[in-house]
């Protein structure tokens, strides 16, 4: 009999990733995907411990999700709650004592084990049986997955590399997704087929630290990013190739030469800094220094003339002065940023940076990041303004919210929606930007003149 299932995914692209990976583990125990829990005969929430107070979130909606477990009981209906990722590794125990009606606690290495879980639970009748899964096994997660099973769309994302070495002070990553781990190259190019044999166009490569990449070729030999990209940009109809997140240490020569020489590589770079303060990144234990991050700056826009860029800010970090807050500030006028991300510190439990002594205040945190985040939204709108007129190639990737309205997104992965017939999915085409709203741009369909029917762009390089 068919099963239903609910994962609710918090946080990064990886995590909905792993999401549609535990969905593909429960399948062929007849578990179906469905939109809300109240249907659902399992629910899973797929966690995230970067945000601030992410833990306390989570124990917020278990005490919903047990609600909706309490009224499907009523009704002669079971359920299995299973809480997963990040804040499941660092907090399995926590949540095991505080939320006993959870059935399962599993971190991000072990979600291969779902159905021995299960098995688990049903086994034991349900009589106070719990499983806590947050160790590091032996045994790697990838060979034990099965293929995909869903669809993955117009744009797909593909895990190539989990963990960190890098040890920021301020990060959780090492403790919750272990060290790092670089998936074979004959697997990655595997999935990637698979990918777009079922339709995919454009494939994002993930990783807490993806051009730390280091795939064994089957040949004993380890290969780089670069040439992982290479690789892909072989394949018959992968049309677009993107990758995330990255670490400025690991930004070698190869790497930015590929942004000039793989037209499927897109003009589009996410590269966090998070401090533009000499004394703050040392303390931050980046290893790196202002000089270094903007030299590959200066690299990457002389390998690629169009190349958009996109970073992440921590503001607040413990000892931070006005001086180097503004520091940052000026680093962000210097490089001008495309999208950013900006937060505010947060002590993460068991991080060197949560035991040091002054603290920023809460005010002072805020109002820094009001600032930064005008300025950023100010760099972003420039950039979005700069690209009106302009005809460039958009996959369309899903529907609007309108009737009749699709989204895609550009090269430099601006969201642009417009009206355009649903046939276009999957596809892409030349689009005119007309409108420069807060966070998307508005465009046109841009016929082509010989014919008048949309012209398609094949790789994606923007249109002049």
């Amino acid at each position: 009999m068919s099963k239903k299932l609910f994962i609710k995914t918090y946080g990064c692209q990886m995590n909905v990733y792993d999401s549609g990976r535990m969905a593909d583990v429960l399948a062929p125990l007849g578990y179906a995907p469905v939109s809300s829990p109240e249907e659902a005969d399992m629910i899973i929430l797929n966690t995230c411990h970067i945000r601030e107070k992410a833990a306390e979130k989570v124990f917020s909606e278990l005490g919903r999700m047990r609600a909706v477990k309490a009224a499907r009981a009523a009704n002669g209906a079971g359920t299995l709650i299973a809480v997963a990722g990040c804040v499941a590794q660092a907090e399995g125990q926590e949540i095991i004592r505080r939320a006993p009606y959870v059935d399962m606690v599993f971190g991000p290495q072990t979600y291969h084990r779902l159905p021995e879980m299960v098995a688990r639970i049903t086994r034991a009748g349900g009589k106070n049986a719990r499983v806590l899964e947050t160790d590091f096994p032996v045994e790697a997660k990838f060979d034990e997955l099965p293929k995909e099973s869903a669809s993955p769309g117009p744009a797909a994302f593909l895990t190539v590399q989990e963990g960190c070495d890098r040890f920021c002070t301020f990060c959780v990553v090492p403790y919750t997704r272990g060290a790092e781990f670089s998936r074979p190259l004959a697997d990655v190019l595997a999935e990637a087929r698979r990918l777009t044999g079922a339709g995919a166009r454009e494939i994002t490569l993930l990783g807490q630290n993806v051009n730390a990449y280091h795939g064994a070729d089957g040949q004993g030999n380890e290969r780089d990013l670069a040439t992982l990209i290479r690789e892909l940009a072989a394949i018959q109809g992968l049309e677009r190739i993107r990758y995330t997140t990255s670490h400025p240490r690991d930004m070698d020569a190869a790497l930015i030469a590929v942004h000039g020489e793989v037209e499927a590589l897109m003009p589009f770079v996410h590269l966090p800094v998070q401090s533009g303060a000499e004394r703050i990144l040392a303390a931050m234990n980046r290893g790196h220094g202002v000089k270094d991050y903007l030299g590959i700056i200066d690299a990457l826009r002389a390998a690629r003339g169009d190349i958009a860029l996109s970073s992440d800010f921590i503001v607040g970090f413990p000892g931070e002065s006005e001086a180097e807050f503004e520091a940052t500030m000026g680093l962000v006028r210097s490089v001008g940023f495309a999208q950013a991300y900006s937060f505010k510190y947060s002590p993460r439990p068991g991080t060197p940076a949560a035991s040091l002594a002054d603290q920023v205040p809460e005010e002072i945190k805020s109002e820094r990041l009001a600032r930064l985040q005008e300025l950023l939204s100010a760099q972003q709108k420039a950039f979005n303004k700069a690209s009106l007129g302009r005809c460039v190639p958009v996959l369309f990737e899903r529907s609007g919210r309108k009737p009749g309205q699709l989204v895609g997104r550009t090269p430099h992965m601006q969201a642009v929606h417009l009206d355009a017939p649903a046939s276009m999915l999957g596809r892409i085409a030349a689009v005119r930007l007309v409108r420069a709203l807060a966070n998307s741009l508005a465009g046109e369909i841009a016929a082509s003149p010989a014919t008048g029917a949309p012209a398609a762009d094949s790789a994606g390089r923007a249109f002049a």
